[in-house]
This record gives C-alpha cells, sequence and structure tokens, in this order.
C-alpha cells in the first residue's frame, strides 16, 4: 500500500474474538481457505477481494465500516 496516502486496517481479528469463532469454524462458514484468512488477519493481504468482503460481513452479521478503517497519514 502507498504509505504515502494512507493505509486500510483490517479489524477482523477483533470482530472474530467479539464473535467467538475460531478460526477453522469461520473459514468453514465463510468458505475461506486459511491462507486467505490469514492474510486478513496480518493485514498483509494488497487486494480487497469484494465477494470476499461480502462473506466475512455476512459471517460475521457487520457492515464493511465494522471491517476496514481508513488511516490517512
Amino acid at each position: 500500500m502507498n504509505e504515502t496516502r494512507g493505509t486500510i486496517e483490517i479489524h477482523l481479528k477483533k470482530l472474530l474474538e467479539e464473535a467467538g469463532l475460531s478460526k477453522n469454524k469461520f473459514c468453514q462458514r465463510a468458505e475461506l481457505q486459511r491462507s486467505q484468512l490469514n492474510g486478513y488477519l496480518n493485514n498483509t493481504i494488497t487486494r480487497l477481494d469484494i465477494d470476499v468482503l461480502v462473506r466475512i460481513c455476512d459471517t460475521l452479521n457487520c457492515s464493511i465500516s465494522d471491517l476496514l478503517e481508513y488511516k490517512p497519514c
């Protein structure tokens, strides 16, 4: 990501803890591969997939603004 413009912070770890879901259970329900989940959990993903975001929000019953936050420099 371009650090001079800011970053997108992904709050999936916090949302998973609040929902009380294990990584395995969440992967099953959201139909995600474990490597995809780890990319979102560690904020190392470089391209967001809209279909994945929809499955995450649907599984956690949250909005996109709960999941993603823009942090300006």
